[in-house]
């Protein structure tokens, strides 16, 4: 299952923009990785906001805010288009939530890492991704069945 972590400098996201970046990159990374939109797979993309304390990012350049995106999914659920959407998507995700343009795009980093299959666990078991990909399937059909 996904995890995105955004890290922060203080008081560099809108007010708004607080509010609203988790859900709204949790939901970027279930739609890259195809995930079925139900509460079971949406309950299962955890985003955490980690907010830097004073002072503690800056570059050898400057001190204007910096943004790191790190997603970790299992191995196998992006193919190089997928993480080429995700890595976008989440960029104009987190400039919005920070009020910044398209021109601040090099100011977030997306780190993409993939958790190979069999090292992942929940509920007290190892979870592999052909058991994930297999309740996608299930859950998808249940969603077309409803909709039909």
């Amino acid at each position: 299952m996904p995890v995105i972590r955004l890290t922060v400098p203080p008081g560099s996201l809108t007010e708004e923009g607080r509010k609203t970046v988790q859900r709204d990159l949790a939901a970027v990374l279930l739609r890259w990785e195809g995930a079925p939109d139900t509460a079971f797979f949406r309950a299962q993309a955890w985003s955490y906001l980690v907010e830097l304390p004073e002072g503690a990012q800056t570059t050898a350049e400057d001190d204007a805010p910096r943004f790191l995106v790190d997603v970790t999914v299992p191995q196998g659920a992006l193919s190089e288009r997928r993480k080429a959407g995700l890595v976008e998507d989440a960029t104009k995700t987190v400039l919005a939530a920070a009020g910044l343009s398209r021109d601040d795009a090099l100011r977030v980093w997306v780190l993409v890492h993939e958790q190979p299959d069999g090292t992942w666990g929940a509920g007290g078991s190892v979870v592999r991704y052909a058991d994930l990909v297999a309740l996608a399937k299930r859950q998808k059909q249940k969603g077309q069945q409803a909709d039909a």
